[in-house]
């Protein structure tokens, strides 16, 4: 069933290919990448021999905003640093300054995100547990990202955190919309946390298969292949987006410049603990959201795709899109630029999507050379023109979350 659409009125992003909506857009269409032999410190594994490095792509700085003190910048984890960022600009672009903060709301998605920092501190305070800093009371848990963003923002509406594994930017933009709809608040911003990888994570993501292994060490831009026949896995990339969701009551009354509407959006489990894909559970949900957004598979002209890179889920993606009656759509893959962002991905994404819609053009696809379906209308290694009127995007998360979200080219409605 169709419900009155939201209106996505402001947006922020850091990534490893950039940070802002300007450089990361400019990177986008140009088809940048970083992707290289990770560094970060918690992040090298421990072999025989010395260290041993993933690959990856890691933010070279991030630019916080001037509000933000020095003791806030000094105890938070790069994860709450990345959304504080972004979140500032998207709430600047919105001028939510304009509402009234009790109206205001925060969900920020992923769960476990500060790994890294807590085996930091695990390593740093392993022989004088005594001396482990007072601060890391409260900042080991996720919600600390949302007290530094509401701090820093203001916002006295709710603020929670809540984990969908890979699909939980997406998850939290469609919480932030159900409560904009039911009125709980005027607007809300979606937060893709910055899933901040230690080197356990890492060889664990690699042992169970999902993420890349060694196979490209000598050629770390070439690993990153969604829906390549030579893929080898997901291949890890930091990034963190912000999404402002109001109602198209509130935006029309502040005359406030729409990316897109939200006009549907679906969540389905598949009942299975288990890592491995479902062709039922993602057909299922790609109909549910086409369903509530009171859309025909016909009138889908762009699909933004999960595109991790697994050598299963990639397949079984393709065959749940063919079926879903969208194979006439054109289609490009986000994470084979950015990598990618597990807890961060689904919004970093949505980021992508409203980016190609308003600039006109849509982003290529890295190193997809031998497609595993060369019948899709695939973006190839070039930016290409494509006015995007109806599109989907699809995240999906392990412990069986499939999630898929329908927008509308504000513009054009």
């Amino acid at each position: 069933m169709q419900t009155a659409p939201v209106a996505i009125t402001g947006l922020g992003i850091v990534s490893a290919i950039g940070q802002g909506k300007t450089e990361f857009s400019n990177a986008l269409f140009e088809g940048r990448h970083n992707f290289a032999h990770m560094k970060r410190p918690g992040r090298l594994g421990r072999g025989e021999n010395g260290d041993v490095q993933f690959l990856g792509a890691e933010i070279s700085e991030i630019a916080l905003p001037s509000r933000l003190d020095a003791r806030t910048i000094r105890t938070s984890s790069l994860s709450a640093q990345a959304a504080a960022a972004a979140t500032y600009e998207a709430w600047q672009e919105a001028g939510l300054d304009a509402l009234d903060p009790a109206r205001i709301g925060l969900v920020v998605g992923g769960s476990n995100v500060q790994q890294r920092a807590l085996v930091q501190t695990y390593d740093t305070y392993a022989e004088r547990s005594e001396y482990v800093r007072p601060s890391y009371a409260s900042s080991f848990f996720d919600t600390d990202i949302t007290g530094v963003c509401s701090e820093l923002l203001g916002i006295r509406g709710f603020a929670y955190t809540l984990g969908a594994a890979s699909a939980s930017g997406q998850v939290a933009l469609i919480h932030a919309a159900q409560a904009v709809l039911c009125g709980q608040v005027d607007a809300c911003i979606a937060v893709g946390a910055l899933m901040d990888l230690s080197y356990w994570e890492c060889y664990a993501l690699r042992s169970v298969g999902a993420m890349g292994s060694d196979c490209y060490a000598q050629d770390p831009a070439a690993a990153c292949r969604p829906y390549d026949r030579s893929r080898d896995g997901f291949i890890y990339g930091e990034s963190c987006a912000a999404i402002v969701v109001e109602s198209m009551s509130c935006a029309r009354e502040r005359s406030a410049a729409r990316y897109a509407e939200i006009a549907g959006w679906a969540i389905r489990s598949d009942a299975n603990r288990s890592t491995n894909p479902s062709y039922e559970g993602e057909l299922n949900t790609i109909q549910a959201a086409l369903s509530h957004a009171g859309q025909r598979a016909t009138e889908i002209d762009y699909v933004n795709p999960h595109g991790s890179g697994s050598l299963i889920g990639d397949e079984t993606e393709l065959r749940a899109i063919r079926d879903a009656g969208l194979g006439h759509a054109r289609i490009n893959a986000t994470k084979a630029l950015t990598g990618h962002g597990l807890t961060a991905a689904g919004a970093v994404e949505i980021a992508a999507t409203l980016l190609q819609m308003k600039s006109g053009k849509l982003h290529p696809t890295r190193n997809l050379q031998d497609p595993i379906d060369p019948h899709l209308k695939w973006v190839g290694d070039t930016a290409e023109p494509h006015t995007v009127r109806q599109c989907l995007s699809l995240s999906i998360g392990f412990g069986g979350i499939n999630s898929a979200v329908c927008l509308r080219n504000a513009e054009l409605s």
